[in-house]
């Protein structure tokens, strides 16, 4: 309520005010949600485009295939290096947002297993980039970083989630893994993205040999108990 200068008081509908407030916090937060799928729409594109047409593919065809305009795609991205970051950090997100995903809907092992393969399909991506990103451009100097500060833990908690399961060998270390599967794929590739994949399925295979069969043993007498 607000007091007058002659003395008399004023009353407030309760909740109005609060009302107002909440109603445009929810108004920003769909407009914060809705930019964000276009964002994201923008970039999948871009990576969709750039995976057929190559980096260097006209920017009117990623708009296109967005569905914006030329002028959202300069305004997000002024220079084709900006789009090209984007898009790389965008797929590093994407491949370290599903190990926790894979991590609560399956056994340890499986999970692996799985980001094993959704990791295949980011290298694929990385690889579609690779000449711009070998480019000496410093708009990418800071991806390899970011690049292991996603990649890096995703992997190593699903590491150690398989190795204390008792499926996996608990004496690899997730960067041997992430340089081992990226140079296999290098050849691999060459022979289609299926090959790839099953040579990396086959790989993991390998790191159950050496597992401990007594943290195996373990975690089965619980799952019975």
């Amino acid at each position: 309520m607000f007091r007058l200068s002659n003395g008399g008081v004023v009353g407030v509908k309760p909740g109005n005010s609060g009302n107002s407030v909440e109603a445009r916090g929810r108004a920003h937060r769909r407009v914060r949600a809705d930019a964000q799928r276009n964002m994201d729409a923008l970039l999948k594109a871009a990576m969709a485009v750039f995976a057929t047409s190559g980096v260097d593919a006209p920017v009117r065809q990623i708009a296109a295939k967005a569905g914006v305009g030329l002028g959202t795609v300069y305004r997000h991205f002024p220079q084709r290096s900006d789009l090209i970051a984007a898009v790389f950090r965008h797929e590093i997100d994407a491949c370290a947002d599903a190990a926790p995903l894979l991590a609560g809907a399956h056994e340890p092992g499986e999970a692996l297993a799985r980001w094993m393969l959704r990791y295949v399909d980011f290298v694929a991506a990385k690889r579609g980039l690779a000449p711009a990103l070998h480019s000496g451009d410093p708009a990418f100097d800071t991806l390899r970083a970011y690049f292991e500060q996603r990649l890096r833990p995703a992997l190593r908690t699903l590491l150690t989630s398989a190795a204390a399961a008792g499926e996996v060998r608990s004496d690899v270390d997730a960067d041997d893994i992430l340089g081992a599967v990226a140079s296999l794929c290098m050849h691999a590739f060459d022979q289609g993205p299926e090959h790839a994949r099953r040579m990396v399925s086959l790989f993991v295979d390998g790191l159950r040999y050496g597992a401990s069969p007594h943290a195996k043993s373990k975690r089965t007498a619980r799952r019975k108990t």
